[in-house]
């Protein structure tokens, strides 16, 4: 396969792995040898093992995560930042993975992934991050609940305070109950009545001293 008919087959898709090109060689090893010498001649930019993107293209870092771990979504401070519940911007993105936890980093930042057990691993969609690429995304409660559940005291209410939440009503309290019920975690439940305060005096425009 020329550089080219690649380019072609792959340019869209901003990551790609390199199982996407073996049915166009005659075997994995002359697969993998070619996508190793394009690499080393610049033409590709290795993200990790078997996982690529052209030097000039700008993927979605969200993008780019789902597709380090797999499985993963992003959540925590990355979603809340990206949904804009708290005032901070955050520099790496972090994702939850029922996989072991892992840092990786490369030319577009870094990505954390916290673990998380299968029977938690749910409260996400596939959600459009650019106009022409969708990442695998905590929605705004579970992201919320993530972190608290990740974080040493998080259901404590000094904690929830301290996230200094905004933009609450894009919170459903509904929704949010119904995930911690759904989750089973003690922790959660604890947790429940302190956000569903902060949530009321969001939005209702009351400030506590």
């Amino acid at each position: 396969m020329r550089f080219d008919e690649f380019t072609q087959l792959t340019q869209l898709l901003g990551v790609f792995d390199s199982a996407l090109v073996l049915p166009f060689y005659d075997s994995p090893q002359q697969a993998y040898r070619q996508l190793s010498d394009w690499t080393r001649a610049g033409k590709l930019l290795q993200l990790r093992r078997g996982l690529y993107t052209f030097p000039n293209e700008q993927p979605n870092s969200y993008v780019i995560a789902n597709r380090l771990i797999r499985p993963s979504y992003v959540s925590l401070q990355s979603a809340l930042s990206y949904y804009d519940l708290i005032p901070e911007q955050v520099a790496s993105v972090t994702s939850v993975t029922t996989g072991r936890p892992i840092t990786l980093n490369n030319k577009f930042g870094r990505f954390i992934f916290r673990h998380i057990k299968t029977d938690f691993f749910f409260g996400f969609r596939y959600w459009p991050v650019t106009h022409t690429q969708s990442a695998f995304m905590a929605t705004p409660e579970k992201a919320l609940l993530d972190l608290i559940y990740l974080t040493p005291d998080g259901a404590n209410e000094a904690y929830i305070r301290e996230l200094r939440l905004q933009n609450l009503e894009i919170i459903n309290p509904e929704r949010l109950s119904q995930l911690v019920e759904r989750a089973n975690r003690p922790k959660l439940r604890r947790a429940l009545p302190h956000i569903l305060a902060v949530i009321h005096e969001e939005t209702e425009g009351y400030v506590t001293l």
